[in-house]
């Protein structure tokens, strides 16, 4: 009876990570009682247009025949009153081909052109300026890219998103005690570390203390997508759908829609399960007292020529 009763549910797979980080193709699946709160959590709250990246049929059409993808991950520190600043800024390259995804973090101090204000910057300054539409244009002309769609995720709610995943497991390349942006104390053991949500922000935050500075706390961050990534794929609790959708509701905005997600789902979620990644480099320079990361041509065009490269390979 309980199985005839099963066969009656119609499953879906609700990307918990992909709506958020990276978290587009991070899976699980869920019964038809809440098929119809996904969907409108996110036609309602988390579906976000810009101008920047038109939503084309020929756009549909890429995600219904598989080709790669390239989504820019924003993580903005977005407060009342102020829209904050875009502190991380990854570029995931989808290629369901080669069941792979890669990630590119672009240093939030890497000075370039903000489009559409004739000026060089921070990169992430871009958000402040402009909002998402400006982050967009700026990271498409930094590394000469096509964007297909953006997600944009409150890193005030990844604290909330983690603990309702039952926390996360990641792997601690040092040892050190938070007493910075938190001052709470905590002691990051070397090693293989559980995370509750608070504990996660000050893993992603801390970049004093690392010799590697800003490119280790990148690398921190894209270790916790992947840890998302996985957590969020292993989450299979019905109960927990309503509290993810909330967070998620309230914290994340892309420009992809229900029926993407869906696509996505279903034409690309072995990639997560092979994942490479990059920091951009370059070197620190001061103009008028501040500090920013000059990046050189040459390492713009090997950013632009690993995501084409990585778009065109096959099995």
């Amino acid at each position: 009876m309980g199985q005839r009763k099963g066969s009656k549910k119609k499953r879906i797979i609700l990307i918990i990570v992909g709506i958020l980080l990276s978290l587009i193709i991070g899976t699980g699946v869920y019964a038809f009682s809440v098929y119809n709160n996904v969907k409108n959590t996110v036609d309602e709250k988390i579906h976000k247009p810009v101008e920047s990246i038109q939503h084309t049929p020929d756009q549909k059409v890429k995600i219904e025949q598989k080709k790669p993808l390239n989504i820019l991950l924003m993580g903005v520190d977005e407060r009342e009153h102020d829209r904050g600043r875009a502190d991380t800024l990854i570029l995931l390259s989808i290629n369901p081909n080669i069941s792979s995804l890669q990630m590119i973090s672009i240093p939030r101090d890497t000075r370039t052109e903000m489009v559409g204000r004739g000026f060089q910057d921070k990169i992430n300054h871009s958000y402040a300026f402009g909002g998402s539409d400006m982050t967009i244009s700026t990271v498409e002309q930094f590394a000469n890219v096509d964007l297909d769609y953006y997600v944009k995720l409150n890193m005030e709610g990844l604290e909330d998103l983690i603990d309702v995943l039952g926390g996360i497991t990641v792997y601690n390349d040092m040892e050190w005690t938070d007493s910075g942006y938190y001052e709470r104390g905590f002691v990051y053991k070397k090693g293989e570390i559980h995370l509750n949500g608070e504990q996660t922000m000050g893993y992603v935050r801390m970049r004093y203390k690392d010799p590697a500075g800003d490119a280790g706390r990148n690398k921190r961050q894209r270790k916790v997508i992947e840890a998302i990534v996985s957590q969020g794929a292993s989450v299979a609790s019905v109960t927990k759908i309503n509290d993810v959708l909330d967070v998620l509701g309230n914290n994340v905005e892309t420009n992809l829609t229900f029926d993407d997600m869906k696509n996505l789902m279903t034409n690309y979620r072995e990639a997560r399960k092979n994942i490479k990644s990059y920091q951009v480099s370059g070197q620190g320079i001061y103009i008028n007292d501040i500090y920013y990361l000059h990046v050189t041509e040459n390492e713009r065009e090997k950013v632009h020529n690993m995501i084409n490269e990585f778009n065109e390979k096959t099995k």
